[in-house]
């Protein structure tokens, strides 16, 4: 193996190289010899992905007919996931924000949690047609009880008003995580939820490896990203607000609200429980798609 493998490519390095073989040459011609040739300092490219499903794309082109099938009958379409964590507190945000010149916000050295303040999980519910979306700001655990109740909360708060005639709800969601394909704890939670509102939840999820695709992320969690940029979350209300004040000029608006009820991890769901689920697979990848019907 070649030991540039293993070492930092800079100029400098390798200029040191060149003059070791007996080479007279500076740094900064090396820079532009490399420059000459066609070189030039990029950073890495996150384009490559894992293994694909063979279904892949067909699972697409199903969420896709099963979105616009429910938007035709005015049933609502819901896009679910959870935003990643974020430490409370004056420490360091990325990104940048205009202040004086010469005054940059000044926050903590270093990142480690408050243990007063601790962390934060925003569980996002994203209306596909209304472009509009409700943010559940937990303190707990990001488990599938918590997605249940955000999806719960949105209904209670913004989709009851929306969609009062209403009697199916479409869920699309990734694969993984607390509200993933194999998670007992969300269907079971699915099916409290349908027995509440009485109404059928048909949920389609992504397949593995492509929750970037998920409509919540590019229209909602990157533009919470990009309203506090630079920000530092000193507090549970100024993330609320934050949130709740994002908007952007295609007309997105996001209501958001702290939730500070506990949701304990280890949860299990007995395979009698998972029996008593009221859930119709769909013909097309049984796994992915399916149907959970109230039991009244």
């Amino acid at each position: 193996m070649s030991p540039l493998l293993w070492t930092s490519k800079s100029t400098r390095h390798l200029a040191k190289e060149l003059q070791r073989l007996g080479h007279q040459v500076s740094y900064r011609t090396v820079a532009r010899m490399l420059g000459d040739i066609g070189f030039s300092l990029q950073a890495n490219s996150r384009t490559r992905e894992g293994k694909q499903h063979s279904d892949r794309d067909a699972q697409f082109q199903y969420i896709n007919k099963t979105v616009r099938s429910f938007q035709r009958r005015g049933l609502p379409v819901i896009s679910v996931d959870a935003k990643k964590q974020e430490i409370v507190g004056n420490f360091q945000n990325r990104g940048r924000e205009w202040q004086p010149k010469g005054q940059p916000e000044r926050v903590r050295t270093h990142n480690f949690a408050d243990k007063d303040l601790g962390k934060v999980i925003p569980y996002g519910v994203y209306d596909q047609t209304q472009n509009n979306g409700w943010v559940s700001v937990g303190i707990d655990h990001n488990t599938a009880a918590f997605a249940t109740a955000t999806i719960r909360e949105w209904w209670r708060r913004m989709g009851a008003v929306t969609y009062p005639s209403a009697d199916e709800l479409l869920i699309t969601s990734d694969a993984g995580g607390s509200n993933g394909i194999r998670c007992r704890l969300w269907k079971k939670g699915l099916q409290d939820l349908a027995n509440e509102l009485n109404f059928k939840l048909t949920v389609c999820h992504f397949p593995p490896g492509t929750s970037k695709w998920n409509k919540i992320e590019h229209r909602m969690f990157c533009h919470i990203t990009e309203n506090w940029r630079g920000r530092p979350l000193i507090s549970r209300a100024v993330i609320v607000n934050l949130i709740g004040s994002t908007t952007t000029e295609t007309g997105l608006t996001i209501n958001a609200d702290l939730d500070p009820n506990s949701y304990p991890k280890g949860i299990k769901v007995s395979d009698q429980e998972m029996a008593a689920i009221k859930i119709t697979a769909h013909k097309f990848h049984g796994d992915w798609n399916y149907t959970i019907a109230p039991h009244r």
